[in-house]
């Protein structure tokens, strides 16, 4: 069964198109301040302009304001889009989990709408009533179009290890709260800064994109930071520019014209991006330092050593949606390598690997860190046989100590071991170590390339950025 979001990719391939056509009957567009004003109103705008549109989007609003006539209307008006075409109502709710149950239902049985906007304010349960149902999507407020949105969105979140304004951080929960692929965001683009920032947090999420219209967001600019990688992902709102124009049907064929030439210039910048994507993912490097799993300070590592830099990867166990986003970063490398069975090492690596092996059905075992000496006395936990090839599993890399002690143990049980692969390599000697020995590791970020790409997004302040290297460069 597609999900909401799916059938938005599904249709927006097929008319080639990104364009959100708004339904806002505003008082001075209608002859009368009725009902059934309103209804007629965005009926014409509808059968005019359906075969542009992606989606529709009444605003809620305009038709409370005329009482139960207009909450008639528009139950009528959003039953009255062709069925292929999916219904946003933007009605912007946020309730505790009870009422937005009963807001939920009044949206998507008595009203009929496809999906909503919600606002993140009152935190996850306010929104999960809206998530049940896969073929629903909700849009969460992030970054609005209006000016006063920096009044509270662009506060910054403090933190001893960085900074982030409040919209990232939603656009941060937003991937972790959407694993179902039925959440997207409100980005306005007439903050196209702030629409690229969100896009290399929320990198596959589809963003509800107002401000193209009547408030004067520069279409290239908005394409540029918003677009996909695969040149979808950003639904163009425009509402009042059509509604108002002398032939609604010629104006909006003009925006997807403006549109798909838009599309088709950011192209190249797309190959550009989707390259240093490849090298790096943004959204999960950004994920690290959200969750506190890269910290900046003075830290006694368990060598002894006071460091600028601290790695708890344990905190992923905290943010499911994260630990997901993990295991995939690990299956692309591992879709590269030959091996029986994952070889998870205690302590941190255990949930990720546990992650890994649900997404990618490999079987896991892991070595204990010491013997029982009872039951079974076993070494190694979980099935395998004798002959079969592991790789071993790990968070981090330092020195690759641990990595040696856990191999002896599985090649004492009769296991072959070839590559480790590890999330983040501290570049402390563990590869040549390794190799030396006749393994491969494989890391999906070493911490210079975290360093590198945190200093090029102007992510963490240059001093903390200079002890960081500094102490990498002595150690």
């Amino acid at each position: 069964m597609p999900t909401f979001f799916e059938k938005l990719d599904q249709r927006s391939k097929m008319i080639d198109s990104l364009l959100c056509i708004g339904l806002d009957p505003h008082p001075e567009d209608l002859p009368e301040p009725t009902g059934m004003a309103a209804r007629d109103f965005c009926l014409r705008l509808i059968e005019a302009t359906s075969d542009y549109a992606l989606a529709f989007k009444p605003n809620a609003a305009f038709f409370e304001m005329l009482g139960p006539e207009g909450w008639e209307a528009l139950q009528h008006v959003i039953h009255a889009v062709p069925d292929e075409i999916p219904v946003i109502l933007d009605a912007k709710r946020g309730d505790i989990a009870s009422t937005a149950r009963a807001y939920a239902q009044s949206v998507f049985e008595y009203l009929g709408a496809d999906a909503v906007t919600l606002s993140p304010y009152l935190g996850y349960d306010s929104l999960s009533p809206f998530m049940e149902d896969p073929e629903k999507g909700i849009f969460l407020l992030c970054k609005t179009s209006n000016p006063g949105s920096v009044d509270l969105q662009d506060l910054p979140l403090g933190g001893h290890y960085r900074l982030m304004m409040v919209y990232e951080k939603v656009a941060g929960l937003a991937t972790e709260w959407g694993a179902g692929n039925n959440l997207g965001l409100v980005v306005g683009a007439t903050f196209p800064d702030a629409l690229r920032r969100v896009r290399e947090l929320a990198p596959d999420q589809w963003f509800l994109a107002p401000g193209l219209g009547a408030q004067g967001a520069d279409l290239a600019s908005a394409m540029q930071a918003g677009l996909r990688s695969d040149g979808l992902g950003l639904l163009i709102n425009v509402s009042r520019a059509i509604a108002r124009a002398d032939d609604p049907a010629v104006a909006a064929g003009d925006l997807v014209g403006k549109f798909r030439q838009a599309q088709e210039n950011t192209r190249p910048l797309q190959g550009r991006q989707k390259k240093r994507d490849a090298q790096l993912a943004p959204a999960l490097v950004e994920g690290l330092l959200s969750m506190g799993c890269v910290r900046f300070g003075e830290f006694t590592l368990k060598s002894g050593i006071v460091s600028p830099i601290y790695i708890d990867l344990r905190r992923l166990v905290a943010f499911p949606g994260w630990l997901t986003q993990v295991a995939a970063a690990y299956i692309q490398k591992l879709k590269t390598l030959n091996f029986d069975r994952l070889a998870g090492l205690p302590y941190a690596a255990l949930p990720i690997t546990t992650a890994i092996s649900l997404q990618g059905n490999w079987p896991m075992i892991y070595p204990r860190k010491s013997t029982k000496d009872y039951g079974t006395e076993a070494a190694i936990e979980g099935i395998f046989n004798p002959g079969e090839t592991v790789v071993v599993i790990d968070d981090l890399a330092t020195t690759g100590g641990s990595k040696f002690e856990a191999i002896e143990k599985l090649k004492s049980a009769g296991l072959k071991v070839e590559d480790v692969v590890v999330l983040i390599d501290r570049e402390s000697g563990a590869r040549e170590a390794l190799e030396e020995q006749g393994y491969r590791m494989h890391a999906l970020f070493t911490l210079t390339q975290l360093l590198d790409y945190w200093e090029a997004t102007n992510r963490l302040p240059q001093e903390q950025l200079e002890k960081a290297r500094e102490f990498l460069s002595k150690n």
